[in-house]
């Protein structure tokens, strides 16, 4: 499993608010599964087949964990992911999570986990307005176009 600093978490949750020198920096280091991560919580297929090929097997489960998969959740803790099993757990509401990454010194993680929650609420409003439900409706007829 592949470590990240402080600082690549860091630059990672910037980069899911849409900071570009963040996006860069993560692409310049070498962190391109990170940016899959955001893709595939956000349903990207390919973005999750990205993980998966590449083996980065936590980071796929952390994204499944995000969703309430508790085997994906269970793989995470038996592979010892447990600051990425932490992260999805404060996505899902736990608040006990997040308490024990800052007292472990992970605020960082935690910090993470609230951009993505921040990012998945955003997304979902986006989908419910008027403009993403006809955006959604035109998506969808193109879908069966094929």
């Amino acid at each position: 499993m592949k470590q990240y600093t402080p600082y690549a978490i860091e630059q990672f949750g910037k980069h899911i608010f849409g900071d570009v020198e963040a996006f860069n920096w993560l692409i310049e280091n070498n962190h391109r599964e990170l940016i899959a991560v955001l893709d595939a919580i956000r349903d990207d297929k390919k973005a999750f087949k990205f993980l998966i090929d590449n083996k980065y097997f936590e980071l796929a489960a952390f994204v499944n964990s995000i969703w309430d998969d508790t085997k994906a959740f269970h793989f995470l803790i038996e592979r010892k992911a447990f600051d990425w099993a932490a992260c999805s757990n404060i996505i899902n509401g736990d608040d006990k999570a997040e308490q024990a990454l800052k007292a472990a010194g992970k605020a960082h993680f935690a910090s993470l986990a609230h951009a993505i929650l921040g990012r998945i609420h955003e997304d979902g409003d986006r989908n419910t307005s008027p403009m993403g439900v006809l955006k959604n409706m035109f998506n969808f007829k193109k879908a069966f176009e094929k």
